[in-house]
């Protein structure tokens, strides 16, 4: 168990006693998307009703299967903007596509932590009812195609659809975003300094009989490898290092 998933589990089981216990807390925290304006805490604290003990322990049965693996993933702040902004994303597509219904339930959150889940593990096989094994990709495949098709039919089924599909494109958008953001902060830090590669031209320069005797014998292997096979074939550590040994620009003299 993973930090963000027992605090979630905790929370969603200590607010269905409270609204089973105290009237009025139902009212005060359901997402009605029409009077999202009159009480905006809404787009969250829904997020923590159920209605019944069946719908609460389905709910947490998939983030208890699932949210682990994902939060260990991603990190525990990643899979909490994960999981928030999936249901957020499915408050969104209620308020845009079923204005007048009344939304209750974890499952905008849970079904984003399902496609994350199928988004880094998509051939992983889920036994259905403990027996018929389906890949995780092709799992949130059919749920998604379900809840489209039962949204857009307008099934009175009592099932918030809108908010499985909002749930669905939070967490896609969050994890591509993510994935993005990881990846250019890791270019960035592998990345020479600027100023450091434009000195590099002057390697030539570079006068070895000033070095200290602890970085000579380095600086003697970076510019040997320079003389053999380029700057080109430099590390980013190699380039930021021999960099500092490199005079300044007016007294390098120009390459040979």
């Amino acid at each position: 168990m993973t930090p963000v998933v027992r605090a979630l589990l905790i929370a969603n089981v200590i607010a269905f006693f409270l609204q089973s216990t105290m009237p009025g807390t139902m009212d005060w925290l359901v997402f009605v998307p029409s009077d999202v304006l009159s009480r905006p805490w809404s787009v969250v604290t829904y997020m923590f009703l159920h209605g019944g003990l069946g719908h609460l322990f389905f709910n947490m049965l998939a983030l208890f299967f699932f949210g682990p693996r994902v939060e260990e993933r991603i990190g525990a702040r990643p899979f909490t903007w994960l999981y928030f902004l999936s249901g957020i994303g499915g408050a969104l597509l209620s308020f845009l596509f079923a204005p007048m219904a009344g939304v209750i339930g974890a499952s905008g959150g849970v079904f984003g932590v399902t496609l994350a889940f199928a988004y880094y593990w998509p051939h992983t096989q889920i036994l259905i009812w403990g027996i018929v094994p389906v890949p995780a990709r092709i799992l949130v495949i059919v749920y998604g195609v379900i809840s489209l098709f039962s949204g857009v039919a307008g099934s009175r089924d009592g099932v918030a659809h809108f908010a499985h599909l909002g749930g669905y494109v939070g967490a896609f958008l969050y994890l591509k975003w993510l994935e993005r953001s990881r990846t250019a902060f890791r270019r960035k830090a592998v990345a020479p300094p600027a100023a450091a590669d434009a000195r590099l031209s002057g390697w030539r320069a570079v006068d070895t009989s000033r070095v200290h005797d602890v970085n000579r014998a380095e600086v003697d292997r970076i510019l040997d490898k320079i003389s053999a096979q380029g700057l080109g074939s430099l590390t980013p550590q190699e380039r930021t290092f021999l960099s500092h040994f490199v005079p300044p620009d007016d007294r390098v003299p120009p390459p040979q």
